[in-house]
């Protein structure tokens, strides 16, 4: 059975105890699937790129890869998708859910003309490249199983994060790893709660660890203070930058400021990033049925993402004289209109920048969080006098999240990628702890091999399960303990099952000997009424049998005798299966017997019989 049981090779490619490049390789019964393909935004050389090398010594990737998953449509996720397929070279299928298929290109075309037409970058992708690689996708919906071989099925579902992520379910036979992406356990002005189904149990749950020793405060409280700092730089005379990617926390804040614009009566222009609106619109309006309920209902009669109070940036409008709000792309700083403008404000004490979410190491956004108060940006010396504040309306699952999606999955294996060592170590030990569950970080190139638990199917008859019903005494029925002699038949080995047998089929087989293991305790009691104890104990047993020197429960599995002892004694005798019954009736016998108080009870060797 030895080949049930597939092994799982895990190596993180990018993402591996760091932020950026997320790109795993997941080997599991000798299918290789490659999740997630993205880009390092703190580096301009080639350790942007995952070390494709690994995989099939640096040749063309098709032979070796069954299929690629992409998750959702940020760079660090699938920025590096037309370098891998074009490039390197991978004919294969790409998969993706179909909000990530629409905007995936048109955030790969940006990227590209940031990187080419203004920094002049001559070594990347071109727009054919990206159009080739898209031709190579195959839409997913959510909860839709994909067979991608007669083997290999893959399932998407809802990650909340920004419109269309996903978490993906890869399966082969009875075992699984659950990829989450990036995720988001609590929902926001614009999207839900990520959710998996009941019932789905990997073997393996691959989560991201952004913010692994991080408990978000409440959201209110932070958007409060998001708009008092804006209000206040605002009145001062300053204007305020917002970093943002071009699709997620833009909404969520955008749909906030406007609110606000309009419950305060405030005149203060606000801009954003030419096209972010645009875009937004088409998305939203097209996979309106990916945003949260509130989104869907008010859609019929207004479009949440047609601002009254927000508008396309205007040309030269950040050397405008007075206050004013910019929402620019893109979030980290790493480049393009939002470094532009920043480069401009940075002096001016009056002024002010929120960074609303996570920046990779080695970004000038990391570096303003950090507090540096001179940054060298494209050759020049700045000094950053403006206001900064770091304020995380991050769409990541914080450290309560990935606990409660551990809960909801139960995975036989945890294995922590997308985040810092430091963190990922204090969530490792929290998990391992509180779940009793193995917990895995590797770095990258560190391959992890986890063999997976096997798993049986077994034959249960009906009348064995009602009679395991029976044996816990609790309505609930959460115990329930199984009670069977299990038969696995050898002549019929290639079928994997297991069956139950009944006691008096296996006796009449000469090589079984049937052990059976009863427990008995001496219970002292102050008088012995046959007849008033049977009677109380009929709410337990509706069929016991009294007999004249004792009660039989339950066919014989809980006997009540007396003892030959000159002390007033009871001898109550129970079967191993009725273990959960016999603190009930041992107690009920107390108090029938011994209502003042009868002294403790003198437990006696478990006897066979």
């Amino acid at each position: 059975m030895a080949d049930k049981v597939p092994t799982i090779k895990i190596v993180p490619l990018g993402a591996g105890q760091d932020v950026g490049r997320s790109c795993i390789l997941i080997t599991i019964g000798g299918k290789n699937i490659m999740v997630d393909c993205g880009m390092h935004m703190g580096y301009q050389d080639d350790r942007r790129f995952p070390d494709f090398s690994y995989i099939g010594g640096g040749g063309r990737l098709t032979d070796y890869l069954d299929c690629v998953i992409i998750s959702h449509f940020h760079l660090d996720h699938c920025g590096s998708l037309p370098h891998m397929s074009e490039i390197v070279g991978y004919d294969g299928p790409i998969y993706m859910t179909y909000p990530t298929k629409a905007i995936c290109p048109v955030l790969l075309e940006d990227y590209r003309k940031v990187q080419c037409d203004i920094k002049g970058e001559s070594n990347f992708f071109t727009s054919d490249d990206i159009k080739n690689c898209m031709k190579k996708v195959i839409g997913c919906a959510l909860h839709e199983i994909i067979q991608v071989d007669d083997q290999l099925s893959i399932r998407a579902f809802y990650a909340g994060h920004v419109l269309g992520a996903a978490m993906f379910e890869i399966r082969l036979g009875d075992h699984s790893v659950l990829y989450t992406g990036d995720y988001n356990m609590t929902p926001d002005r614009h999207l839900g709660a990520a959710r998996v189904l009941p019932g789905v149990r990997p073997t393996v749950l691959i989560s991201e660890s952004t913010y692994a020793t991080t408990i978000r405060d409440s959201k209110r409280a932070r958007e409060r203070d998001f708009l008092r700092k804006v209000h206040e730089t605002v009145m001062k005379g300053g204007k305020v930058i917002i970093p943002v990617f071009a699709l997620g926390r833009a909404q969520e804040l955008c749909i906030l400021l406007e609110s606000y614009w309009e419950r305060m009566a405030l005149s203060v222009p606000i801009y954003f990033s030419q096209g972010l609106a645009e875009r937004a619109n088409q998305y939203y309006r097209l996979f309106i049925s990916w945003t949260n309920e509130n989104i869907k209902k008010t859609f019929v009669e207004r479009n949440m993402f047609e601002f009254k109070h927000i508008r396309p940036m205007e040309k030269g409008c950040e050397d405008q004289p007075g206050p004013q709000v910019l929402f620019s792309t893109p979030g980290m700083l790493h480049g393009g209109q939002s470094l532009k403008v920043f480069k401009k404000w940075c002096g001016d004490p009056l002024n002010m920048i929120i960074m609303p979410g996570y920046c990779v190491a080695g970004t000038v956004g990391a570096r303003v969080i950090n507090g540096e108060k001179k940054i060298e940006i494209d050759g020049k010396m700045h000094d950053i006098k403006l206001g900064v504040e770091y304020m995380s309306f991050s769409a990541h699952a914080d450290a309560k999240g990935i606990m409660q999606l551990i809960r909801q999955c139960e995975p036989q294996h945890v294995m922590f990628v997308h985040g810092e060592a430091e963190k990922m170590e204090f969530l490792k030990g929290k998990v391992e702890k509180e779940y009793k569950v193995p917990v895995h970080m590797p770095a990258n190139g560190e391959t992890v091999v986890i063999t997976a638990q096997p798993k049986l199917d077994i034959k249960v008859p009906l009348e064995k399960i009602d009679r395991s019903l029976s044996l816990d005494p609790n309505p609930s029925k959460l115990e329930c303990p199984f009670v069977a002699e299990i038969v696995y038949d050898q002549a019929n080995e290639n079928l994997h099952i297991l069956s139950t047998a009944e006691s008096e089929d296996l006796v009449e087989d000469t090589d079984c000997v049937p052990i059976t293991l009863s427990l008995s305790e001496i219970i002292k009691v102050n008088r012995i009424d046959w007849n008033v104890l049977a009677k109380e104990l009929l709410i337990y047993d509706p069929h016991l049998q009294q007999k004249d020197d004792g009660i039989e429960m339950f066919h014989g599995e809980i006997t009540i005798v007396a003892t030959d002892s000159e002390d007033v004694e009871l001898e109550l005798i129970w079967d191993e299966c009725r273990e959960h019954w016999f603190k009930i009736i041992h107690q009920a016998i107390l108090t029938i017997m011994t209502p003042e108080n009868s002294p403790p009870s003198t437990p006696v060797i478990p006897v066979n019989a």
